[in-house]
C-alpha cells in the first residue's frame, strides 16, 4: 500500500534559466534591503576607518549593510555560501554569493554620488545571476542567464568605434600601482591613456563604471587591482548587454581562473576597437606577471632544498 507521502506531489525540477531569474530577484531584493540605511548615511557626518593602508577606506555602514545583505540571502536561499567584502566567507551552500555593501566607499564616506551595491550569485564557475544597484540614482542594473536590464528594461550595450573619440574610465594608477609597476612606468601608461583617449574618467567603482560601459554611457572601463566582489555581477551585466570583458590574470592568479576571479580587467563596449587600452592593459599585466615569476622560482626552488 502506497504511503501518504507518495501521494503528496512534489515540484518539477527547477530549469537554470528559472534558477538564475529567482536568484536574480534576490540580488535585487538584498541590494534594495539596504538602501534607506545608506541614503540616510550618506553625505552625514560618518566615521572612517582604514584597511590596508589611507587608500582603503571602510565605515560602519559598509559592515551593516552587508550583515543586512547577507540575513536577507540566506533566507530567502539557505542553500547559499556568501563571500562579503567585510565579512569573509560565511556558509557551505552550493550557491555562492559575492557581496560588495558599498563599492567605491571613498566616494560614498565624502558625499560623492557615485557608488553602488554589487550582489552576485556564483555556481561552480558560472555567474548565474548579478545585480549592480545605484541607490541614490534609484538604478538597477541586472542580468540573469537570459538577457540584462536596467530597472526591468533590456539593456544594449554600445561604444563609439574609435578610441580617440571614446570615453574611458579606470582608476589607474593608484599608489599601489606606483608601488607594483614603478611610478615612471605607471605614469607613462596612465599617459598613453589620457593622450589617446578623447575623455579619461577616475570615478571611482568598479562595479558601477562596468555598468556604466553596459549601458553605452561610458565606452570602456580597465582597472588593475579588483576582487570578485567588486566586478563578478558586473561581468555578467555587461556581457548580457552585447559587451566584451577580457580578464588580467595580472600574475596573481592562473590562466584557467574564472574572469570574475581576476584582478584585472578591460571591459568595453559592443562595436570597440581600442588597441592603445589593449596594449596598455595587456603591458602591465605582462609586467606584473614577469616580476612575480623569480619570486615563484625562488619559492619552488627553497620547497626543493628543503625536501
Amino acid at each position: 500500500m502506497p504511503s501518504s507521502l507518495s501521494a503528496v506531489p512534489q515540484p518539477p525540477p527547477e530549469s537554470g534559466l528559472a534558477r538564475s531569474r529567482r536568484l536574480a530577484e534576490i540580488a535585487k531584493g538584498a541590494a534594495v534591503a539596504v538602501r534607506g540605511a545608506l541614503l540616510d548615511a550618506f553625505r552625514s557626518e560618518m566615521s572612517v576607518d582604514y584597511k590596508v593602508d589611507l587608500h582603503d577606506v571602510v565605515t560602519v555602514h559598509d559592515k551593516r549593510a552587508e550583515a543586512t545583505i547577507r540575513a536577507y540571502i540566506l533566507e530567502q536561499e539557505p542553500n547559499s555560501a556568501i563571500m562579503g567584502e567585510e565579512g569573509g566567507q560565511v556558509g557551505d551552500g552550493d550557491i555562492q554569493w559575492y557581496v560588495d555593501p558599498i563599492d567605491g566607499t571613498a566616494n560614498f564616506a565624502r558625499g560623492l554620488a557615485f557608488w553602488c551595491v554589487s550582489v552576485a550569485a556564483v555556481e561552480g564557475r558560472t555567474v548565474l545571476a548579478g545585480v549592480v544597484y545605484d541607490p541614490v540614482a534609484d538604478m538597477m542594473f541586472s542580468a540573469d542567464l537570459e538577457g540584462a536590464f536596467l530597472n526591468g528594461r533590456p539593456l544594449v550595450s554600445r561604444s563609439v568605434p574609435e578610441e580617440t573619440r571614446a570615453t574611458l574610465i579606470t582608476g589607474y594608477p593608484v599608489a599601489r600601482d606606483f608601488r607594483l609597476d614603478g611610478r615612471d612606468a605607471a605614469l607613462g601608461n596612465f599617459a598613453a591613456l589620457t593622450e589617446t583617449f578623447s575623455t579619461l574618467r577616475r570615478p571611482g567603482s568598479a562595479a558601477l563604471s562596468i555598468a556604466h560601459v553596459a549601458a553605452g554611457w561610458a565606452d570602456a572601463a580597465a582597472g588593475f587591482g579588483v576582487n570578485a566582489w567588486d566586478v563578478a555581477a558586473a561581468t555578467l551585466i555587461l556581457k548580457n548587454a552585447g559587451g566584451r570583458y577580457e580578464p588580467l590574470t595580472l600574475g596573481k592568479v592562473g590562466d584557467e581562473a574564472p574572469d570574475f576571479m581576476c584582478p584585472g580587467y578591460i571591459a568595453t563596449g559592443k562595436g570597440a576597437n581600442y588597441p592603445t587600452l589593449e596594449r596598455v592593459a595587456r603591458l602591465i599585466s605582462n609586467s606584473r606577471i614577469a616580476s612575480r615569476a623569480p619570486a615563484a622560482s625562488k619559492e619552488t626552488a627553497s620547497v626543493i632544498d628543503d625536501g
